[in-house]
């Protein structure tokens, strides 16, 4: 079965629908222009499905060049059997692949390649073999030489051995894996006295197979910053007796050897790495969902309806600098602007208001924008009572001012808005939000407008194509 008939499979749909797909997307267009217009190539797939399916096909090459580059490297190694082959032809994940590849795999310098090279790996063997009439010490004696000199040191470099046998196993590593996920904690502390947002997980626990996603990113963001430790727990005793029943054969001298090789191999190679990698598949989900929610705010804030054909004043709010004021007419044109304290600590309510109705007045304004962070519910009992004061159909409409800042400040504002302060270039692209909120959104970069809660710590790559 080649790769798009998988894709057919995976996603029923028909083979001349993914060969069109596969075609568009291996021709350079994007997952949007295939969506809006390449309709009757695809069926009518819309943008979800053919994402899916993008990343289905990313994933599907990845895994045969893997399989690929696996098979030569064995090959050249000259250990390349049939059983072998096959089984990396039946790998289903990534995973599998380097599982299996994983003895073969050319290593760095290890305890087990010291031991190899003072000539102790075929006493490792005759102890793995666990023959019953076999002492290891009698066995130890025989590989004396300049390089190993004691029994002791010759079964601690076999044992060495022994340990990476076991740990490159790739049916003990999938079976373990399988018991992590379905039995494994994720356990937390906190490593500071003032944990501050991460006072909640200064003693946190949850199965792997419950936790959610924002917590999961919590807990990464926490301990990224230096405030928590996380780890993975299982009972270690479940994950020996896995272990030991894959690798210890019998109640002999030797077994005895092979389950200290086995402990060794579980707490120093096997668990590290499984940990890392059930930590990085919860990620990767919590990333998923995180960047699936980002795009769905976003694309809902962007959507939002225009309220155009009207002179608006755009207020942020503010309490130690004052409200920002900034007068624009239909089109988005600046008229005019300026600062009034109508909160605290320098609050004057009347001269506010005067400056505000002065406003309203010269410029026929018909709507408030205000924006929705600091002091906003303050300035919205103000804006109120100046439009009942002024009583002449003015509304009010409270708006996002997520990303504004960093537009206020950005390249692009300055050349925009040379004349005005980084504060008051803020309120005018407030006031702008309401009238049209696509055309001043698409000015920010899209992890800043603030929809979501990790958007920062997501892969800046795949932000972008969603």
């Amino acid at each position: 079965m080649n790769i798009n008939e998988m894709l057919a499979s995976e996603f029923k749909l028909k083979k001349s629908q993914i060969d069109s797909t596969v075609e568009l997307i291996d021709a350079g267009n994007t997952i949007p222009f295939i969506a809006r217009y390449r309709k009757e190539q695809t069926g009518s797939l819309d943008d979800q499905i053919l994402r899916e399916i993008f990343e289905c096909l990313q994933y599907i090459r990845s895994l045969e060049e893997q399989k690929e580059k696996v098979v030569s490297s064995v090959t050249d190694q000259g250990k390349m059997t049939p059983e072998l082959e096959n089984a990396i032809k039946n790998a289903k994940t990534l995973t599998e692949v380097e599982d299996i590849y994983r003895p073969y795999m050319p290593k760095r310098k290890t305890r087990a390649s010291a031991a190899k090279n003072k000539g102790l790996e075929p006493l490792a063997e005759i102890i793995y073999s666990q023959k019953e009439n076999i002492n290891p010490s009698d066995e130890a004696e025989k590989f004396l030489n300049e390089q190993v000199e004691s029994v002791q040191e010759a079964l601690n470099g076999a044992r060495d051995i022994i340990a990476e046998i076991i740990s490159d196993d790739a049916v003990g590593r999938k079976q373990l894996r399988y018991v992590c996920r379905a039995h494994g904690i994720i356990n937390c502390s906190g490593i500071k006295e003032d944990l501050g947002v991460y006072e909640t997980y200064k003693e946190f626990s949850q199965p792997v197979s419950k936790i959610a996603n924002h917590r999961v990113l919590a807990l990464n963001r926490g301990e990224k910053e230096g405030f928590l430790k996380v780890s993975l727990y299982i009972d270690k005793l479940h994950g020996m007796s896995v272990i030991n029943g894959l690798h210890v054969k019998n109640n002999s001298k030797c077994a005895q050897a092979v389950k200290e090789a086995a402990e060794d191999a579980y707490s120093r190679l096997i668990f590290p790495s499984i940990e890392r990698e059930i930590r990085n598949e919860l990620t990767a989900k919590a990333s998923e969902e995180a960047i699936k929610v980002f795009a769905e705010n976003t694309a809902q804030l962007l959507m939002q309806p225009p309220v155009k054909g009207k002179v608006t004043i755009g207020l942020d709010p503010g309490y130690r600098t004052g409200c920002k004021v900034a007068v624009v007419d239909e089109t988005g044109k600046v008229l005019d602007t300026a600062v009034i304290y109508c909160t605290l600590p320098h609050k004057n309510t009347e001269k506010a208001k005067k400056t505000i109705i002065d406003l309203v007045k010269k410029y026929n304004v018909k709507m408030f924008a205000i924006g929705n962070g600091t002091a906003s519910h303050e300035t919205e009992v103000f804006a109120a009572d100046v439009i009942k004061e002024l009583d002449c159909g003015i509304s009010y409409m409270v708006v996002s001012e997520a990303g504004a800042s960093v537009y206020s400040a950005s390249k692009l504002a300055a050349e925009e808005f040379p004349q005005f302060d980084v504060s008051l270039r803020s309120a005018v692209s407030i006031a702008r939000r309401l009238q049209d909120p696509l055309a001043e959104l698409v000015k920010i970069d899209p992890k800043s407008i603030g929809v979501g809660q990790y958007q920062h710590d997501m892969p800046p790559k795949e932000l972008e194509t969603r």
